[in-house]
């Protein structure tokens, strides 16, 4: 499998992605990688249901990414893989899925989360994961649309925790 990008976006499928990043680097599939949404019925139709029409979509748990992800049938499939948290990209990379740069995009604020940036939000759990992707040497940029600057979001963490 050819990873065109890998986002962690908790919105999954939205507008940014639709007009701006599968735009700028198409994928014949668009992954979401989550327990949540793979085991939920109703929420994985929900989440797919906005997928373009011109574009394969599925959701699948992050263990289930490793497997794909090593099968040769995939092989020449390009994806662009979307993760609601980093947690569960760790859980995919540790799984067998090769990534080499990760776009953060957005993870939204909630009562017990350290509020990074504009559109970043963490727990905790968050920082050990994001972390322990760095020690990996997995570049981690943060950057909301294409046209943005990319930033080194390591060094953001770090300065905010």
């Amino acid at each position: 499998m050819k990873i065109t990008v890998t986002r962690i976006d908790d919105r999954y499928i939205h507008g940014q992605v639709l007009t701006k990043w599968i735009k700028l680097l198409p994928a014949d599939r668009i992954i979401v990688v989550s327990k949540e949404v793979a085991d939920d019925p109703m929420r994985k139709t929900l989440v797919l249901s906005v997928a373009p029409s011109n574009v394969k979509a599925s959701a699948v748990s992050p263990e289930k990414m490793g497997r794909v992800f090593q099968n040769p049938k995939y092989e020449d499939t390009t994806a662009m893989l979307i993760f609601g948290n980093p947690t569960e990209l760790l859980e995919a990379v540790n799984a067998g899925v090769e990534v080499k740069k990760v776009n953060v995009g957005g993870m939204r604020f909630a009562p017990d989360k350290i509020h990074v940036t504009e559109s970043v939000s963490v727990t905790p759990e968050d920082v050990k994961a994001f972390r322990a992707l760095a020690d990996k040497g997995i570049s981690l940029d943060l950057q909301q649309l294409p046209g943005d600057a990319s930033k080194d979001f390591m060094k953001i963490l770090d300065d905010k925790s």
